[in-house]
């Protein structure tokens, strides 16, 4: 793959031999967003977990004390009472069967986290071939499928994340932006790793974190030293 100059540039500040203590990861992969946009800083989170296996799934969802610095659109699947309810605490969109077609055949798809109440799931159950691979499926393990609308979408707003494991047992999360101040990142990155070490699965024997890495959008990634974060 081919860098550009600035990645290359910025590249040469990080020993890549090196495991930093996570205060001085922060520092440092802040310096390294120097591109003209406010660039996302994202943990990658290896774990000795085998994702193939039921009893050592992670996934789960935290509220960063800081947020996330990206303004986050709601989708709410409810009815009656609970659509009005969503409305009022500030979900972006609100609707039942009626956005069914408008996402399936138009493909329309404005919103980053869709909340849904148990009662409208046989509905939802049936974008599960649009929502799913996009990451977008409601889920009770996320606090996403529930009857109180108004918390779920407070939490959201307020800079709530989902993690869970890709396909190669990596979690991937943002922690903030490059302009965050250190001690918000800080925060945020010890909110997050304290949610995925509780989340440890009772399956998992050894060393459950397996690497640690923070990277800006477009800059290289910053290893941390596991063993701090456990």
């Amino acid at each position: 793959m081919k860098r550009g100059k600035k990645y290359l540039e910025t590249a040469k500040a990080v020993n890549r031999a090196n495991l930093y203590d996570p205060e001085e990861a922060v520092t440092l992969v802040k310096s390294l967003a120097v591109a003209k946009f406010d660039e996302t800083i994202e943990a990658h989170v290896r774990t000795g977990c085998d994702g193939r296996h039921a009893d050592q799934q992670i996934r789960g969802a935290v509220v960063l004390p800081h947020g996330t610095g990206k303004t986050v659109r709601v989708l709410v699947f409810a009815k009656g009472a609970k659509a009005d309810e969503a409305a009022a605490a500030g979900a972006d969109y609100v609707g039942a069967e009626e956005l069914l077609p408008r996402i399936q055949k138009e493909g329309w798809l404005d919103f980053d986290v869709v909340v849904a109440t148990p009662d409208m799931m046989g509905v939802v159950g049936r974008l599960g071939r649009v929502l799913g691979p996009k990451g977008l499926m409601p889920n009770p393990k996320s606090g996403t499928v529930t009857m109180d609308v108004t918390k779920a979408i407070a939490d959201i707003k307020a800079g709530k994340v989902e993690y869970r494991l890709d396909k190669t047992n990596i979690i991937h999360v943002p922690i903030g932006k490059a302009s965050f101040s250190e001690e918000q990142l800080r925060d945020n990155f010890q909110t997050l790793m304290n949610a995925i070490n509780k989340a440890r699965p009772a399956a998992v024997k050894g060393q459950f974190l397996k690497s640690v890495t923070l990277a800006p959008t477009m800059g290289p990634g910053v290893k941390v030293n596991p063993m701090k974060l456990a």
